[in-house]
């Protein structure tokens, strides 16, 4: 039979604790890119928020695009 290759990337991320991912920044398709990816997708979506609550216009309108 033949065996999996051994991935040591992913044999690594098991054995880190949570805190390691939020304080890392890593490229490629990992927990620690999905938790940032995430955080910057809610401060766009306040900043977005921000400019309709505070001008009256939806932000693509602001922006000058409709």
């Amino acid at each position: 039979m033949d065996t999996p290759p051994d991935n040591t990337t992913y044999t690594d991320q098991f054995g880190r604790k949570y805190g390691e991912y939020g304080t890392k920044f890593e490229f490629g398709s990992n927990p620690s890119a999905e938790l940032w990816n995430g955080r910057l997708a809610m401060i766009g979506f306040l900043g977005a928020l921000l400019v309709e609550l505070t001008t009256g216009q939806g932000f693509f309108s602001w922006l000058g695009l409709f």
